[in-house]
């Protein structure tokens, strides 16, 4: 327990580091969609996720890796700087802590709350869109919304905001919200039962 709680507090520390150069830079909204392009990019490569995370993978091999993948994404200077670092303190295998970390550093400073959303299907952006903006409507602030597919999820979707689970009077307005989601990905589902039989 007290090495994840060490490794927490590592995580905040790292990630008020970057939110306070980009703020400084005055490009807080690249090297956060360079973060979103990071994490898309390990989301759909075993080998990038292994070398994030293998003990196997040397501190320079995993920095020059780092910072060649970077490059050839054209991430911020300050990002591929961050993410050398990282590699070369042995601490890629915290990267998702440290992102999510510095998303909730960058809701507060824009005003918004954060909301975690665990949904048991892939949501398109025009969910999304509409999902944030019921949030932000129910909540009476501005909501950032993170979504994670958890496909063997019960109920649909979760959503959880700041820290604690949304409540059941937001939860009624975000009911016929979730049963159009459900229905559309249902109706794709279909879609494309029929496309693999023709």
């Amino acid at each position: 327990m007290a090495s994840k709680n060490t490794s927490g507090v590592a995580a905040l520390r790292y990630a008020t580091a970057l939110v306070e150069i980009a703020a400084d830079s005055k490009k807080i909204d690249a090297v956060e969609q360079d973060l979103k392009d990071l994490e898309s990019m390990i989301a759909g490569s075993a080998d990038l996720e292994t070398l994030m995370k293998s003990p196997l993978v040397s501190r320079d091999q995993q920095q020059k890796s780092i910072q060649i993948i970077a490059e050839k994404a054209k991430f911020q200077d300050i990002t591929i700087n961050f993410l050398s670092l990282l590699a070369q303190n042995r601490r890629l295998n915290m990267l998702s802590s440290i992102i999510n970390a510095v998303r909730m550093d960058i809701s507060r400073l824009r005003g918004e709350i954060s909301a975690q959303v665990s949904s048991a299907f892939k949501l398109s952006k025009e969910q999304e869109n509409a999902l944030q903006e019921s949030l932000t409507k129910a909540m009476g602030q501005t909501v950032a919304v993170k979504v994670d597919v958890q496909e063997d999820l019960i109920g649909g979707m979760v959503v959880t905001v700041g820290s604690q689970m949304i409540d059941d009077s937001v939860k009624r307005k975000l009911e016929r919200l979730k049963i159009a989601m459900k229905s559309n990905a249902n109706n794709n589902a279909s879609d494309q039962k029929v496309a693999n039989q023709n």
